[in-house]
């Protein structure tokens, strides 16, 4: 297990302060607020010896037990820090670029209600597509599977399947996936493609969805015009759904998410194709949702955590966004709905593809190519 120290240091504006990117644009205003010494957090990093290679997410199912999906269709179990052993008993992903096993959540009353759920890429004849499933476990074997929700249409597209799950306070179960590569899925409310969805813990659809009755519509439907969301949060305190999708070239965006709300992708966005052409030459308009925040250029957001615990006290209420291209962590500051500050942490450690915290408030981080688990523990200080 190798241990390195270091040391974050809360970026504090003096004169004016930078807030976050809403209505399209950044902006800056003086400020009176008086000298503060910045805040410090001090930190050792453990990476934790295991067999992973791609890890795409995590979960606890008692303070020393989590388990990891590796894209490529398998589970590992993490206890006391140690990869033990993985599951057996699970289906095999369909397999292509970006596909496979991503995320993982157990239910927010386990071991109650004893079931895990997984978003992986379901193989249909010669493509797949992504969906919500469910498991229970005996030792590490997984019993009781049950696919939940496979979204539509099939395609043999190896790109853009999301997808994160979060739980709210009322017990819905809300997961994202992407748009496959085909931007006009995104905009059109007769596919799965482009969207997140909220399901009932059995993956039934809530009668309140907002296109419920709509002709045609899908009705596991909460927000469409998501170009590719790979990161979800949830602020229980203030009932805030949190989100970060990629953009194209330029144009990463973190939203808040809201009932029936459309994102825009591809009618507006702050990036062009990866070609160098031009998608769309709006930035906003009427009807559709504003990011609070936006990256140009991209850093490729992946996996979002709202910090909750006490293990780093100055970071209680931050999001925490993992960045692939980037290669590091977005520790992001949000004030009355605003962003307010932003640091990098773990700067150039690998592609962030996760960050999560254990039921203990540690924060634990998942890189990939190659694959490493992190773990971040507050440095003793000495006297």
């Amino acid at each position: 297990m190798k241990i390195l120290y270091f040391k974050s240091i809360g970026l504090l504006f003096l004169g004016f302060s930078i807030l976050s990117c809403q209505n399209g644009s950044s902006e800056s205003k003086d400020t009176q607020e008086e000298y503060k010494e910045p805040e410090t957090t001090e930190f050792t990093l453990k990476e934790i010896d295991s067999p992973v290679e791609n890890p795409w997410g995590i979960t606890w199912i008692d303070k020393s037990t989590a388990l990891i999906t590796e894209r490529s269709g398998k589970i590992f179990i993490l206890k006391e820090d140690q990869v033990i052993d993985s599951i057996t008993g699970i289906p095999s992903p369909f397999l292509k670029g970006q596909s496979g096993y991503l995320d993982i959540k157990a239910h927010p009353e386990y071991p109650e209600k004893p079931w895990v759920y997984l978003t992986y890429s379901k193989k249909s004849g010669s493509g797949g597509s992504t969906t919500l499933a469910r498991f229970q476990l005996s030792g590490n074997k997984a019993t009781n599977w049950e696919d939940l929700y496979q979204t539509m249409p099939i395609t043999d597209a190896g790109v853009h399947f999301g997808s994160r799950i979060i739980f709210d306070n009322d017990g819905y179960l809300f997961f994202s996936t992407g748009e496959r590569g085909v931007k006009e899925n995104a905009q059109d409310l007769t596919n799965d493609m482009g969207k997140i969805h909220r399901l009932y813990e059995d993956g039934s659809i809530p009668e309140d969805n907002p296109f419920v009755e709509t002709p045609n519509a899908k009705k596991s439907i909460w927000t469409y015009g998501n170009r590719n969301v790979q990161g979800m949060a949830y602020d229980s305190q203030n009932n805030i759904i949190y989100a970060t999708e990629h953009g194209p070239k330029g144009g990463d965006e973190l939203n808040v998410i809201q009932k029936g709300a459309n994102y825009g992708w591809p009618e507006i966005t702050y990036g062009i194709d990866y070609d160098g052409s031009i998608i769309s030459d709006l930035e906003e308009k009427e009807g559709l949702e504003l990011p609070i925040h936006y990256w140009v250029p991209s850093i490729a957001t992946c996996g979002l955590l709202f910090y909750t615990g006490d293990k780093y006290p100055e970071w209680k209420n931050n999001l925490f966004s993992g960045a692939l291209a980037g290669m590091h962590v977005a520790r992001i500051t949000i004030e009355n709905g605003e962003v307010v500050n932003e640091e990098k942490l773990l700067v150039d450690q690998g592609r962030v593809r996760q960050v999560a915290e254990s039921p203990e408030g540690y924060i634990y981080v998942l890189l990939e190519g190659p694959g490493q688990i992190l773990k971040l523990e507050p440095a003793t200080k000495s006297e």
